[in-house]
């Protein structure tokens, strides 16, 4: 796991250098071990290491092919690589055991074709010298980000936000459509960045730079990928396949020459990591959980249930809550791109990296792909009440605004939504879900009446007219919304604050493209995630199936009203800075959260605390 930067189209080489060099040391934190800088008449590479495998210097980037002729500047993992290298052996001399290396070789075989191939999470740049072409490429889930800029000395781009802002090269202004965006949803969803004129790669894609210019291309899209399934199979046959392939990436992720664990909640997905992981290795696996001396928090008990039944080298590190409050600012000041989600994250990747590891693998991704959230109960529930849509619209709305003035809430207000909507169906009913702050009160919060496009909507509608069954529509847009663009980027940004690196086997594209193939009578005869912990039936004691959902609950409302009064509203005085936001509105939004307003939650403020944070940290307008 690393960090990459980069100029390609430069005038200048001592100025491009001296820019990669900037970002570059922007991201010493991603790649503490060793640092990296190329360059020549069209593009200048920089690299900073995190060395997983083969950690000897022989491994440093940028990497080159034998002959010179090709450059390559690598953040993530090729978990296969053992695999390619067996197959490409015949016709190249490998001279390290990186799958750096392989990926170069690879591509001296089948040329871009190659990243078909790659099993893995990756975001990389690799120069073709003879051709004088640049691909910059990026994982098929969005795991690994890219972020890049069109400026005046060239196009930019880096593995991080801040790291293209250090380069000088771009105005610091924020975006008016994603501020928009960041205030519905409590993050900005690719392409689009909080700045104005940065974007993301976005997941699957790959960009290609030459004399031509520059083109795009679309190499892996979920939804056509999804095998879809056939009906001549039984369900054991499914759940067989379902074992099959997440062993399989399970196996391949434990590759690494430097110690390892597992993050361990205790709940399914982490524990069914933990229990392949030690049907897998002879040696006890190296597990991990954050645990709270407040019971209402901790989740030790099932935690040290899953650790006691696959024998694991278990470590807890016990926290109290103010442990955890103590670290929310360091925590902002770790954040790449703002996001009203995150601390978490920090934490347990923190106390993780101290007990020694540099590498863990993580259960994200299980709730996305087996209808684990509520979302899909709902949708589901949507879809059998279908006869809701013959009401007249007018008579749904004003139901709706009935219904929110009886019982005032942030339900009762999504609910209003809802029968408000223009039709009652996936398409109009989802963009809801993950809504943090409503159209009205969005729109409140801004100092101009722009019209707000909503990607959440865009994604959903395409979702929606695919030929995928229900329950894949839902695990698409939650892949495509709040884990891309939410849970990934936190979880890079997060770990990489303290040079972790998170493994994520539930996003092996493998078991992406079957799962979202299955129906949802398999996926979901009764109960959330029932597929899932059929498949490992004989790997969970039933204490763990059936536990309650639990999660970091902590009590955001008091800290937010007491402790933390004074840094809310430190920053939500800074986003006075931004233009095109109205302060007095944000401030009137905090006051009625002071006041208990019951429509304005912690999680609707929490997010202009970070904001303002970021903004005053970077020196946004």
């Amino acid at each position: 796991m690393c960090g990459i930067s980069g100029i390609y189209g430069h005038q200048n080489v001592s100025l491009a250098e001296t820019t990669v060099m900037q970002m570059n040391n922007c991201m010493a934190h991603r790649g503490p071990d060793a640092q990296g800088l190329w360059s020549n008449d069209h593009v200048a590479l920089g690299h900073r290491r995190l060395s997983i495998i083969d950690t000897s210097e022989a491994g440093n980037q940028p990497f080159f092919s034998p002959d010179k002729k090709l450059v390559i500047a690598f953040n993530g993992e090729i978990y296969n690589y053992l695999e390619l290298r067996k197959e490409l052996a015949s016709d190249y001399t490998f001279i390290t055991n990186t799958d750096t290396e392989v990926m170069l070789a690879a591509y001296m075989r089948w040329g871009i074709d190659c990243i078909q191939r790659f099993y893995g999470m990756f975001g990389f740049a690799l120069y073709d010298v003879a051709k004088e072409t640049l691909y910059i490429v990026r994982d098929r889930l969005g795991i690994k980000p890219i972020y890049y800029a069109e400026t005046t000395a060239g196009l930019l781009f880096a593995s991080e936000l801040r790291a293209i802002l250090s380069s000088n090269l771009v105005d610091k202004k924020i975006s008016h459509q994603a501020l928009s965006d960041y205030l519905h949803y409590q993050t900005v969803h690719a392409p689009n960045t909080i700045i104005d004129g940065v974007k993301m790669l976005m997941p699957g894609q790959y960009m290609q730079l030459d004399k031509n210019g520059r083109k795009t291309i679309q190499y892996w899209n979920a939804i056509d990928k999804a095998e879809k399934e056939d009906l001549s199979q039984n369900v054991a046959n499914i759940k067989k396949r379902i074992q099959d392939i997440l062993l399989s990436s399970v196996e391949i992720r434990m590759r690494a020459d430097v110690p390892f664990g597992a993050f361990l909640s205790g709940g399914i997905d982490s524990s069914i990591i933990v229990g392949l992981m030690s049907k897998i290795t002879s040696h006890p696996v190296k597990t991990f959980s954050v645990t709270f001396h407040e019971k209402e928090f901790d989740e030790s008990p099932y935690s040290t249930l899953i650790a006691k039944k696959f024998n694991t080298d278990h470590t807890p590190i016990r926290l109290r809550a103010n442990d955890f409050l103590d670290l929310v600012p360091d925590a902002l000041k770790a954040m790449d791109h703002p996001s009203g989600d995150g601390p978490n994250t920090y934490v347990v990747s923190k106390v993780t990296r101290e007990a020694g590891v540099k590498m863990a693998l993580s259960g994200l991704g299980g709730d996305e792909l087996f209808a684990g959230y509520d979302v899909f109960t709902r949708m589901k529930k949507l879809d059998e009440q279908k006869w809701m849509n013959i009401a007249p619209h007018g008579l749904r709305s004003l139901v709706g605004k009935m219904f929110m003035k009886a019982k005032p809430s942030v339900s009762s207000e999504k609910i209003a939504a809802a029968l408000g909507s223009e039709k009652m169906d996936f398409k109009n009913l989802y963009p809801l879900s993950r809504q943090v702050l409503s159209d009205y009160t969005a729109a409140a919060l801004l100092s101009s009446s722009n019209a707000f496009d909503n990607p959440v909507a865009r994604i959903a509608s395409e979702a929606s007219l695919s030929k995928l069954p229900l329950f894949s529509k839902v695990s698409i847009a939650e892949m495509e919304t709040y884990m891309q663009n939410v849970l990934l980027r936190d979880s890079d940004q997060m770990s990489m604050a303290h040079a972790l690196e998170i493994r994520v086997p539930f996003l092996d594209h493998r078991l992406v493209e079957f799962v979202l193939g299955v129906s949802d009578s398999v996926k979901f005869p009764h109960t959330p995630k029932q597929l899932l912990t059929e498949s490992f039936a004989n790997l969970l004691p039933d204490e763990v199936i059936n536990r309650p959902k639990m999660g970091f609950t902590f009590p955001w409302q008091h800290w937010m009203r007491g402790e933390l009064k004074a840094f809310c509203e430190a920053n939500i005085e800074a986003l006075g800075q931004i233009e095109a936001m109205n302060a007095e509105a944000a401030k009137s939004l905090w006051q009625r959260f002071l006041n208990h307003d019951p429509f304005i939650t912690w999680s609707r403020v929490w997010p202009l605390v970070v904001l303002g944070h970021w903004v005053k940290q970077h020196d946004v307008h």
